[in-house]
């Protein structure tokens, strides 16, 4: 999953004119495979597996087939492709009805290029394939529903974007494995922050202030929900229509995200040299990898150190679990608008929120 600036949202808007709306969805299974296909302005996507059935620990692998179906080149995001480098959470997988962890990495990336886009030409047909198992926990005999959503994170306005209908397989025969859980901090590391990675002295120095400003947005953000819930200027900006459900959850989310700050033992890891700002991976808190555009962020305001640490720390799954719907000030904004919901499932909104620049009652 991928955050850009807002520059950089706005640079690719203008250079791309994939902006999806409106999914016309069909799944059917035929002999030997399994088929998911939908149109996508201008874009029909096919989803498919070899085998429905698989038996054993083998692998999973599937298809993803883009069709440009219009008279017009058509620019794709390479980082919501299969196969793309860093990996990202393109599927939503669920397991009989139950969803599945992503066990992948989450980067915020820096500002896009050129390079950063595939181009379809009219008619033309590109297959991408992605292996599920080393990013998605598929460890459990059972039925599994796939969804591709890599475009719908393309659309500046994701909820305008009807789900591509799920293509199914069936895993039997897995062997049990082995349960892999990260350790309770000791008391003494609680509220803790370490390094690695091999952080310079200077590095540490600005990490350190970096948390703090970090640890100071979540406590106020929590202070900010925790008054009566209302409509708020600043709510509806990034969060959507008020309702006091949502309100809560928005408030649910920032009390997780301060506790973490304020108790948990935080590891801060500089051993990324990628032009990215950072990346965790969901299901390993609360360790945040810094790369090369965060150091060169400003400290706390708009696309900030501090508020890519928070960015950063609700996509860990026992804090908010976010997920990376729109990236950049505006997308998040139209998001807001359009999709509550998502609203509430983005990491660039939390961020915006806390950072809250320019400021709004």
């Amino acid at each position: 999953m991928f955050r850009t600036s807002a520059a950089a949202t706005a640079s690719a808007t203008s250079h791309s004119p994939l902006l999806p709306w409106g999914v016309a969805a069909l799944v059917c299974f035929v002999a030997g495979g399994a088929h998911a296909a939908a149109a996508v302005s201008g874009l029909e996507v096919r989803l498919s597996v070899a085998q429905p059935v698989l038996k054993g620990d083998v692998d999973v692998h599937v298809s993803v087939s883009i069709t440009n179906t219009s008279r017009q080149p058509r620019q794709i995001l390479r980082s919501q492709l299969p196969g793309s480098a860093p990996m990202a959470a393109l599927f939503r997988i669920s397991r009989d009805g139950q969803l599945v962890d992503y066990t992948g990495p989450l980067v915020k990336r820096g500002p896009l290029t050129e390079a950063d886009y595939l181009s379809l030409a009219p008619g033309e047909t590109q297959t991408f394939e992605a292996e599920l198992t080393g990013t998605y926990d598929l460890s459990q005999n059972g039925r599994y529903a796939i969804e591709y959503i890599g475009l719908a994170k393309q659309a500046e306005a994701a909820s305008a974007i009807s789900e591509l209908a799920p293509t199914y397989i069936w895993l039997e025969g897995r062997s049990p494995q082995p349960v892999s859980a990260r350790p309770e901090p000791s008391p003494s590391l609680a509220g803790s922050v370490s390094y690695t990675g091999n952080c310079t002295a200077s590095q540490k120095t600005t990490l350190a202030s970096a948390f703090s400003a970090a640890s100071n947005y979540a406590q106020a953000a929590q202070t900010y929900l925790n008054g009566t819930g209302s409509g708020t200027q600043r709510y509806k900006t990034w969060f959507g229509a008020y309702t006091s459900a949502r309100w809560n959850t928005a408030k649910a989310h920032f009390v997780a995200t301060n506790d973490a700050f304020k108790n948990k033992a935080v590891t801060l890891d500089c051993s990324c040299k990628q032009s990215y700002y950072a990346y965790v991976y969901p299901t390993q808190p609360y360790k945040i990898y810094l790369c090369n555009a965060f150091w060169s962020a400003p400290m706390t305001g708009t696309d900030s150190k501090a508020g890519t640490l928070i960015h950063e720390m609700t996509h860990f799954n026992v804090v908010a679990g976010t997920d990376d719907w729109a990236y950049g000030q505006s997308a998040a904004k139209s998001l807001a608008l359009s999709n509550p919901t998502k609203a509430l499932d983005n990491a660039d909104s939390h961020e915006y929120f806390v950072e809250n620049t320019p400021p709004l009652p």
